[in-house]
């Protein structure tokens, strides 16, 4: 399958580490020029660093707060002035804390809505131009609570549901310029943020993080966690030519996990 993302400018944020690093990684391999988005400078070249020895290609990176809106204006003129108009948009961010509902302030609600979905909302918003004009793929990132809600996540179930809202709105209202809008849900991939979570669920029932996890693994139907590399691949059929026709969508990659529709 010919994906023809070959120099294509490709905007992945959260790109660090995790989902957004393999995303990244996959951008990679069908040499679209990626521009690598995240906090932590030494955890970009990191990425820059293992992405070139992979793949022989040369991404950009630039440092940015997802939460501030003047950094992610700088970052997308910059993607568009060493890349050119932007193709594919890849919007991820850290996930908010843990907690249940009298565990957080308004400070907390406040925080989690400019992090994970005003980022959203804002890159979007700074692409569009370039997609209104030669068509585009936008994918975003959310997690399995968008099916079936997870517990301890409050934080993270609400807001993630609002990005589905916005994703259909926005693909009724984008088709015309050919951008198609998607969203997919991650569920157990192997992440540091995944291991944070089960760490706290594993110290709870008194068990080493491996030992729950393994048993947590049987669980799922393929009776495994998934990688950010079966993560990726998705992203980037999403994100490329041979997706002509998916939009609006909510896709789950979790192995079969969660029993809801």
């Amino acid at each position: 399958m010919e994906l023809n993302l070959k120099d294509k400018s490709v905007v992945v944020l959260a790109a660090g580490s995790g989902i957004g690093k393999g995303v990244a990684i996959e951008f990679a391999k069908e040499q679209a020029k990626v521009m690598l988005v995240g906090r932590t400078e030494s955890k970009l070249i990191e990425t820059k660093k293992y992405i070139a020895e992979l793949t022989g290609s040369n991404p950009s990176h630039v440092v940015a707060d997802l939460t501030n809106v003047a950094d992610i204006k700088r970052t997308i003129a910059e993607a568009r002035k060493i890349n050119g108009s932007i193709y594919a948009l890849f919007n991820n961010t850290g996930g908010p804390k843990p907690g249940y509902f009298d565990d957080f302030s308004d400070e907390d609600w406040e925080a989690t809505f400019k992090l994970t979905l005003l980022s959203y909302i804002r890159a979007i918003r700074e692409v569009l131009p370039d997609m209104q004009k030669n068509g585009g793929r936008i994918v975003n990132n959310t997690s399995s609570s968008i099916k079936q809600a997870i517990d301890t996540l409050l934080l993270s179930n609400v807001f993630r549901t609002g990005i589905v809202g916005l994703t259909k709105s926005l693909a009724k209202e984008f088709g015309k310029y050919n951008i198609l809008v998607n969203v997919v849900g991650a569920g157990k991939i192997a992440t540091k943020r995944v291991d944070q979570i089960d760490s706290v669920k594993a110290a709870q029932m008194n068990m080493p993080l491996d030992k729950y996890q393994s048993e947590n693994a049987r669980s799922i139907p393929l009776q495994r966690y998934g990688t950010t590399k079966e993560f990726g691949k998705l992203v980037t059929f999403l994100s490329s030519e041979a997706n002509t026709y998916i939009t609006g969508q909510n896709i789950l990659v979790e192995g079969g996990m969660v029993s809801a529709y």
